[in-house]
């Protein structure tokens, strides 16, 4: 199917865009849509993966039965096969009555499970079994039932690394991945990156009555471009409302209000660095956890240069007492770029019998207050920053990761590392 025909699918779903990737997902989706084959969609948290189910149901034969979405990773372990497969009462504590659950009750429609790759084990053993014969059995009953399902599953974790540790089985991800649909990052669609904000900047002015919309500079739409979007669309839609309510000088966004929102080119292209996205030789994709790193070296080198600034323009006295024998502080020149550099001292005390020693200082040392560390150690930054998100968000830890764009896994494990678990 051509571009031109799955026109009136992006209408009536809102879908922007016109990228390649995009419009194979797309096509594959309306192919299998009248069979009854597993369908497995994998992306990045934030594309948009949830079109893809609501597409192939509505174009389905089921599309006059239910459609349930379950998110299954926002269900406790310990209630997960409940809400799936039904439960009798008195089955455990609390069981008042009996339960349903989602597979009796979509018996004929469609079943999207979101986040497949956080259902544990045990639960993954009795998906299998539904997949493959249809039969069920509650939890606290031994009689076994029917249902007439179809499975659409999506997942943004790598399942072949999720394999390889034994988190999961690898013959329900062959009976999952029956027919596998990828939705493209945003990073990697283009120009569709400036159709979705102009999209959400018309959205937004519309919503609260604004009389102009923001728009991008053609600087600021390269900078978009070459951005690498780790929350993806979720994260652009959030950025255009922000400067949608807080631009209030000007309408026109430039490079240096992306800056101030965190956004610059891919670092890769500035300073040749790491590329974003390799995995390691244990099959962990640390991705994210550079892309934490690389925001904490362009916020530590703001906050050096603001640091040089404040030393070049501070007014110093002529003289110092001469009973303390010390000559006049000397400012030593910085060099931002260099991030080994940036943790050398910016100022230092000379002492006159011996130029090249500087002298050493407590806190008695007069003007003591202007011998200031410069920077935290990465690890330190690091530490600051997920220390501050778990402030702001009051301790929820997935807040807290979408902020830092770094999976509640990666958090939980620098929590465990810094010793942050009474926060």
């Amino acid at each position: 199917m051509n571009a031109k025909d799955l026109q009136p699918i992006k209408q009536r779903y809102n879908i922007v865009g016109n990228c390649e990737a995009l419009n194979h997902a797309l096509d594959t989706a309306l192919q299998v849509a009248k069979t009854d084959l597993s369908v497995l969609i994998t992306g990045e948290s934030g594309v948009g993966k949830e079109i893809i189910p609501r597409l192939i149901h509505d174009n389905s034969l089921r599309r006059l039965r239910k459609y349930f979405a379950i998110n299954c990773g926002s269900i406790p372990e310990g209630t997960i096969d409940s809400e799936l497969f039904g439960h009798e009462k008195g089955a455990f504590t609390g069981a008042i009555g009996e339960h349903e659950g989602y597979f009796g009750a979509a018996d004929g429609g469609t079943l999207f499970l979101d986040e497949v790759g956080e259902l544990p084990l045990s639960t993954q053993a009795r998906l299998l079994r539904v997949l493959e014969s249809g039969e069920y059995i509650r939890v606290g009953s031994s009689d076994v039932r029917k249902t007439n399902v179809r499975i659409v599953a999506a997942t943004n974790v790598n399942i072949q690394a999720a394999i390889r540790d034994g988190k999961f089985r690898e013959d329900l991800f062959y009976r999952l991945n029956t027919i596998p649909i990828k939705m493209p990052p945003l990073r990697e669609r283009g120009d569709d990156i400036i159709l979705l904000f102009k999209k959400f900047a018309m959205e937004i002015a519309a919503k609260y009555q604004m009389p102009e919309r923001i728009t991008l500079s053609p600087d600021a739409e390269e900078v978009m471009k070459r951005y690498k979007w780790p929350g993806n669309i979720r994260q652009l839609k959030n950025l255009t409302e922000q400067m949608s309510i807080l631009m209030r000088d000007t309408r026109v966004v430039t490079p240096e209000v992306l800056s101030d929102y965190e956004i610059w080119p891919t670092i890769e292209e500035k300073g040749g660095l790491v590329r974003v996205g390799r995995t390691g030789a244990d099959g962990h994709n640390y991705s994210s956890e550079r892309e934490l790193l690389f925001q904490m070296i362009n916020a530590l080198h703001r906050e050096v240069s603001e640091l040089k600034q404040q030393l070049s323009s501070m007014s110093m006295p002529s003289s110092y007492p001469a009973s303390h024998g010390i000559a006049r502080p000397a400012v030593v020149p910085m060099d931002v770029t260099d991030a080994h550099s940036a943790s050398s001292t910016a100022a230092s005390y000379i002492n006159p019998q011996h130029p090249a020693e500087p002298i050493a200082h407590n806190d008695t040392t007069p003007f003591a207050e202007e011998y200031v560390e410069e920077t935290l150690s990465i690890e330190e930054q690091e530490k600051r920053l997920i220390i501050k998100a778990l402030e702001k968000n009051h301790g929820r830890r997935k807040k807290a990761a979408e902020e830092l764009h770094i999976s509640e896994r990666t958090l939980y494990r620098k929590i465990k590392e810094y010793g942050l678990d009474e926060m």
